[in-house]
């Protein structure tokens, strides 16, 4: 099969040949990691790396992003191809000689591969654009793990302006490698932000009669909170709410006047989402007025969640599909993790899917986030791969 005068059974060929590039690539960007809204010499080094490939136009849309755009030698559609390149303020546990050398911040969640793995597609496709219909556009992103998120602020910046679909993809650890998974329709939920305050009385832990105890109260608040998922809502409708901070207290003698707690909303609904803050109020405020207490509630609202297209997601299925054979995709399950993805979203039908990227026998085991994080890097390969392959399929 061809597109134009493109066999695009070469590839292969083609990925072998940046293969070892994007594995050096993702050890640079491992050993290098920048936080969120501080990407500056990650997007800078991309920016460079780009340059290099030529035949690409490349703009900075924010301070620490770039979009590199592909424009085939025909009439075509444009499609987006997005990968995140920020890290996360975690200390790495890992022994292998390209770990951090940034103090306190790690590339915990696959970014680096992310990134990697999209400047190999665009290496290769920048080899062959006069033989690509349409445009493509790489969308190299700031900031996936801070919300507000960089996808809305490159979004308002206009990278989506034209854009027919849009495709990304996150090398998965609980997925081992040489699987492919797609979801249909939700596939990541909105991940929300509660803040409450219990506002009691302090005093001498001696002498409870004379407080108001907040970390009493609070206990209470915990606990109920429980009930939104398993007596307020629907058990067939998913929904995750976790307090995860419970913050109170200086010493054994004193009962302190006050307790913060925190904790996530995770729902795919909007009209769920819209209706579990007043769920959690009201049993914040039944709570502390039974005891005389009062309390500051405060509820942030994060990404959107991600909601994969049926046609886009259909179309992704028959390219990879065709590029991996049948054994290799699989449908994958909705998780409650979240992803700014979704701001793209709202600007064209799109696909987010998934690459697995865990290896029992090699030791690759450990989850998202954790500080000995790793992906089996045998997975790249497989990345640049399946963008290539849309890139020519579905432009």
């Amino acid at each position: 099969m061809s597109v134009g005068s493109l066999d695009i059974r070469k590839i292969d060929e083609w990925v072998e040949s940046v293969e070892e590039d994007v594995v050096n690539w993702r050890r640079y960007l491992h050993r290098h990691p920048e936080l969120s809204f501080h990407e500056e010499k990650t997007s800078q080094f991309v920016y460079d790396t780009l340059t290099s490939f030529g035949g690409l136009e490349l703009s900075r849309p924010t301070k620490t992003s770039v979009v590199a755009r592909l424009k085939g030698g025909r009439p075509g559609r444009v499609l987006a191809i997005r990968a995140d390149m920020d890290a996360l303020p975690i200390k790495e546990e890992n022994d292998f000689e390209f770990v951090s050398q940034n103090e306190g911040v790690m590339h915990a969640c696959g970014h680096d591969g992310h990134t990697a793995m999209l400047l190999g597609a665009a290496k290769i496709l920048s080899r062959i654009k006069e033989d690509i219909p349409g445009e493509i556009r790489f969308l190299f992103q700031h900031a996936e793990e801070l919300y507000p998120g960089g996808a809305e602020e490159m979004v308002q910046a206009g990278v989506m302006d034209g854009v027919d679909q849009v495709i990304g993809a996150h090398l998965w650890a609980p997925l081992e490698f040489g699987k492919i998974a797609l979801i249909s329709g939700p596939m990541m939920a909105a991940p929300d932000a509660f803040h409450i305050t219990i506002i009691g009385k302090g005093g001498h832990a001696a002498q409870p009669h004379l407080t108001t105890d907040s970390i009493a109260i609070a206990a209470q608040v915990v606990t109920n909170l429980q009930h939104i998922v398993s007596r307020n809502v629907n058990p067939l409708v998913p929904l995750v709410v976790s307090v995860t901070q419970f913050i109170a207290g200086t010493t054994h003698n004193v009962t302190p006047g006050s307790v913060y707690l925190n904790g996530t909303v995770r729902t795919f609904k909007p009209e769920l989402r819209e209706e579990v803050p007043t769920l959690i109020e009201r049993i914040v405020k039944g709570i502390t007025d039974a005891h005389g207490a009062t309390y500051k509630f405060k509820y942030e609202y994060g990404y959107r969640p991600v909601i994969n297209d049926e046609a886009v997601t259909a179309n992704l299925r028959e390219v990879l599909t065709e590029a991996f054979g049948e054994d290799f995709i699989q449908d994958g399950q909705p998780t409650m993790g979240g992803e700014d993805f979704s701001a793209y979203q709202q600007k064209a039908p799109g696909c987010f899917f998934l690459i697995g990227a865990g290896n029992t026998e090699k030791g690759i085991i450990h989850p998202h986030h954790h500080p000995k994080f790793t992906v089996d890097e045998a997975a790249l390969p497989i990345g640049v791969k399946a963008f290539v392959a849309c890139a020519l399929k579905l432009v």
